[in-house]
């Protein structure tokens, strides 16, 4: 946390310095924003513990988003983020911390969305209100490996099959969720952002349906990992084909908690055809900033 927060001084910082430069350029229209972000993961599935928000994981982010009217705008996102559940760390009484399952990963999001924000943006960008908020939905792809460590060693489940399932690493999801965004200068926002994401995989934790027996695994590891129990208890016996090992009636999915900075990108980058016409007329009319106006013959 004290790293985000250290990120998070340092984009702040960057962002007041570029607020003291010129403001002729603000004075047009901008439509196009870009974003970066930092923030934190949680992971819901069948190794999820009710207090794991404590142990959040990492996310960086990068966007870009445009204004079509007023209060709708699109974005596109890519997001690295981990995710990681523990058996170990179950409570008790939910009888979990025998099955001693566990996994970690690193994932790649990129999504589409569309947003909707409460609060009209006014004539010009820079007359947005102080505070808005928005909430937003759409479609995006994730790319996830989950991983564990066994005897000192770090291997990827998935080539394992540890179910005997070899599924796919990339799912769709479906983003939606709230924010709110707050002015801090012509040209700058801060956002806080929360999303929850729908996946339409049951296999980010590597853990699903049934134990299949050691019987049914050419590969010891596979078979170790598939039923870690006797790490725990070495005297205890094998998983018998059909024994529980998750649920696979809910999917997984997972939430993402998010900080940023947006930066409205300058006319000629981000403001279209239109707004292109409309700076090369005003600069015609009235010159450069410091100048007078040109002279008509």
């Amino acid at each position: 946390m004290q790293k985000i927060l250290s990120v998070i001084a340092v984009l702040l910082a960057v962002s007041f310095y570029a607020e003291g430069q010129s403001f002729y350029a603000a004075r047009r229209e901008r439509s196009l924003i870009v974003e970066g972000g930092v923030g934190t993961s949680s992971y819901l599935g069948d190794l999820k513990n009710d207090k794991d928000y404590i142990d959040a994981k990492p996310t960086v982010n990068i966007g870009l988003q445009y204004y079509l009217s007023n209060r709708i705008s699109v974005r596109a996102e890519g997001t690295w983020f981990q995710l990681k559940g523990d058996d170990s760390k179950a409570p008790l009484e939910s009888g979990r911390q025998t099955r001693n399952l566990n996994f970690e990963s690193n994932n790649f999001e990129f999504n589409a969305t569309g947003h909707v924000s409460l609060l009209p943006m006014g004539k010009r960008f820079y007359q947005r209100p102080g505070f808005n908020i928005y909430a937003f939905a759409g479609v995006g792809g994730l790319y996830f490996n989950p991983t564990t460590t066994y005897q000192g060693q770090k291997y990827a489940l998935q080539p394992l099959q540890t179910e005997l399932v070899k599924y796919n690493r990339f799912t769709v999801v479906i983003p939606m969720g709230l924010g709110v965004k707050f002015k801090v200068g012509p040209l700058f926002n801060l956002s806080l952002e929360g999303g929850y994401r729908k996946t339409f995989t049951d296999y980010i934790d590597d853990v699903s349906t049934t134990h299949k027996g050691p019987a049914a695994f050419t590969n010891p590891i596979a078979a170790a990992l598939s039923d870690r129990r006797p790490e725990l208890t070495p005297a205890q016996s094998p998983a018998e084909p059909g024994y529980r090992r998750g649920d696979p009636s809910n999917k997984d999915a997972y939430f993402l908690l998010t900080a940023k900075v947006e930066y409205y990108l300058p006319v000629q980058i981000g403001g279209g055809p239109n707004n292109q016409r409309k700076l090369y007329k005003s600069r015609r009319k009235y010159g450069k900033p410091g100048g007078g106006a040109r002279r008509r013959r």
